[in-house]
């Protein structure tokens, strides 16, 4: 059984050709040479490779297990004749549909859903928090809410598509935002009512099933967890292990708090959009008031907001010292523009991200 407080941390990465810098559908590939040293997954596409840390209890264990996944499926993908590439989205080249599959589940998904599912092969992590029981999960949802938008900004690493600057930071945001159930979860009142309105869903044949439930924060249909969805995956192993720990603090905080305050549904969408667009480096909505606040005030906020439990987890010094890093060097997001810089292929761009994908040195 599952501890309050543990973590888990699955990461989406892309497969790239070593020399186009294009991706290339060898999942297959990787997940073989990977062996069963580390749980590695295969995803929605075969041009992408999940790897999973097992359950985490200190900041130390979960720093190791999510640097060494990394590691290890980069040194897979090299024996498959590919590389391992933290961006959200492929900067160069498109995923397009997987070439041939007889994938059921796939092929469901494309029947029912049609055109959303072209170009769906994006890159995200998901974290997973114990918590005491799933009504404790569905309190925590609620909490998260209005700062869904600022752990969307800090993760922040897809700004580049096919070799052009789309203007946003998140792009993997904009286009998973196409899903019928994505986004911000709706405020409820327990797991009973999430479950009723899952079936009701279900029903509708919105959802193929409950795996299709995209929301950025759901609670574990089999476990008493909570698991947030909501960022692009990090270019770099320290950028994951900050929000992770950032998310496990907070969760802790919401449960020992009182009843989470509510926020218009409206003003938080406005709020993704404009963390999806300019990221921690620019201006944040607040969904509580509707004013233009520094994104980084609005991080510094939720820091502090749960320091105790970051201190706890001996994690405050480390997500701080990260928070200054940030104000220095910018957001995955910026750092991907500046190797850019108008590029007409990119190829410099991607360099760097296959660089610090694995690198952890600073």
């Amino acid at each position: 059984m599952t501890k309050p407080w543990t973590v888990g941390v699955e990461q989406e990465f892309l497969l790239v050709d070593p020399e186009t810098r294009r991706p290339v559908p060898l999942a297959d590939s990787v997940a073989q040479h990977a062996g069963a040293g580390h749980d590695v997954q295969r995803e929605l596409t075969p041009f992408q490779i999940e790897v999973a840390t097992p359950v985490c209890a200190t900041a130390e264990e979960l720093a190791e297990q999510v640097l060494g996944g990394r590691v290890h499926l980069a040194k897979a993908a090299h024996a498959a004749g590919c590389r391992l590439l933290a961006s959200a989205i492929p900067p160069i080249g498109t995923l397009g549909p997987p070439p041939g599959t007889d994938d059921r589940r796939y092929r469901m998904m494309e029947h029912s859903h049609r055109a959303i599912i072209g170009g769906q092969g994006v890159c995200g992590m998901h974290v997973h928090v114990g918590v005491p029981d799933r009504d404790v999960a569905v309190r925590v949802s609620n909490a998260l809410r209005p700062w869904l938008p600022t752990l969307l900004a800090l993760s922040v690493n897809s700004p580049i598509e096919q070799a052009e600057d789309t203007g946003y930071a998140s792009w993997r945001t904009i286009v998973w935002s196409r899903w019928p159930i994505s986004g911000p979860p709706p405020h409820l009142g327990s797991a009973a009512e999430y479950d009723r309105l899952v079936g009701a869903l279900e029903s509708t044949e919105v959802l193929l099933d409950t795996g299709m439930v995209y929301w950025d924060v759901r609670p574990s249909a089999q476990h008493p967890t909570v698991e947030v969805r909501v960022a692009d995956i990090p270019m770099t192993a320290r950028e994951a292990v900050v929000i992770a720990e950032i998310i496990r603090a907070f969760a802790r905080t919401a449960a020992e708090s009182g009843e989470p305050e509510r926020v218009d549904d409206v003003m938080l969408r406005a709020a993704y959009w404009r963390a999806a667009r300019d990221g921690v480096d620019g201006l944040a909505v607040d969904p509580r008031t509707g004013n233009l606040v520094p994104a980084r005030d609005r991080a510094a906020e939720l820091v502090s907001w749960c320091a105790d439990a970051l201190e706890d987890a001996s994690a405050l010094s480390t997500v701080e010292d990260h928070l200054a890093w940030l104000g220095a060097h910018g957001s995955g997001a910026a750092r991907q523009r500046r190797a850019f810089g108008g590029s007409p292929d990119a190829r410099g761009l991607v360099d760097l991200v296959l660089a610090e994908t694995v690198d952890d040195a600073r």
